[in-house]
């Protein structure tokens, strides 16, 4: 079946649903070693979804109007088989890429995530990242502007804070195309900015913040069926411009493709975590 033969598949999302009573929301990132599970104060509900096949139509959405784009950049690294390897190999090729793509004068890697579906093994540890199936977003404001600190120089953060600035992931599958768990993305203008909150995220010594998107019939889920490791999606996380003039954010899941050709080999992909600046 090729890849641009079904215009949209219909499968289920899990949404995020908020604690009673306007309490925080709140997720452990250390898993139980037992069961996997990371404590959280805050249930999900799943819903079903129509997700519209972008192939032959990627042009129609950007990282300014619906928060994600999509290219065609085949990678130098292609072995993603080691952390230090990645970060020698193909951080420098990706800040490029990201600056050529964006038109940014200043790019920063600060994390890479590589996941690979392994049915029945526990996501618990770095090493063993399975796909996401909970439509979210990495980053709210406050733990955008907390990354530039966090990441960048203290003589740096202050100058670069008063222009624009993005956190960007770039995603790629790796190893074949991405059949398996696909990735898909939430057009901006089907968002209502309520459908965004705020969930801490507590680390061993730190809090960092994402958000949980809640359901809304309004959404326009949209995937590029089949991907191959030669394409990219750049998913924007965050933009310091807040005016309704662009994309703020991109809500995004894996999720369980039934038009998944059986057989398929299991999904493998990188995630890059960028911060994005612009003079």
């Amino acid at each position: 079946m090729a890849s641009a033969d079904i215009p949209s598949t219909t499968a289920v999302l899990t949404y995020f649903v908020a604690p009673d009573n306007g309490v925080r929301a709140y997720q452990y990132i250390n898993a139980d070693p037992i069961t996997g599970d990371r404590p959280r104060n805050f249930k999900r509900v799943e819903h079903p979804a129509e997700i519209e096949n972008l192939r032959g139509k990627e042009n129609s959405v950007t990282l300014d109007t619906a928060g994600f784009q999509f290219f065609h950049h085949p990678a130098k690294h292609t072995s993603f088989e080691n952390d230090e390897e990645v970060e020698r190999e193909y951080y420098p090729e990706s800040i490029e890429l990201i600056k050529q793509l964006t038109g940014a004068s200043r790019v920063v890697l600060f994390d890479h995530t590589i996941r690979r579906n392994r049915p029945g093994q526990l996501d618990d540890s770095p090493q063993r990242r399975q796909p996401v199936a909970q439509t979210h977003v990495d980053q709210t404001p406050a733990s955008a502007v907390a990354r530039v600190h966090r990441h960048l120089p203290a003589s740096d953060a202050p100058e670069l804070l008063k222009k624009r600035f993005q956190i960007i992931n770039l995603w790629r599958p790796i190893s074949h195309a991405a059949w398996d768990w696909p990735l898909a993305l939430c057009d901006y203008r089907s968002v209502d900015p309520k459908d965004a909150l705020p969930v801490t995220l507590v680390y061993p010594d730190r809090e960092g913040e994402t958000y949980g998107i809640t359901y809304n019939p309004n959404h326009k889920w949209k995937y590029l069926r089949a991907m191959t490791p030669e394409e990219i999606v750049l998913i924007k996380c965050f933009d310091s411009i807040q005016d309704g003039s662009v994309a703020k954010f991109t809500p995004h899941t894996g999720f369980e493709d039934p038009s998944t050709p059986e057989g398929s080999p299991l999904r493998e992909s990188i995630e890059l975590r960028a911060l994005v600046f612009y003079d």
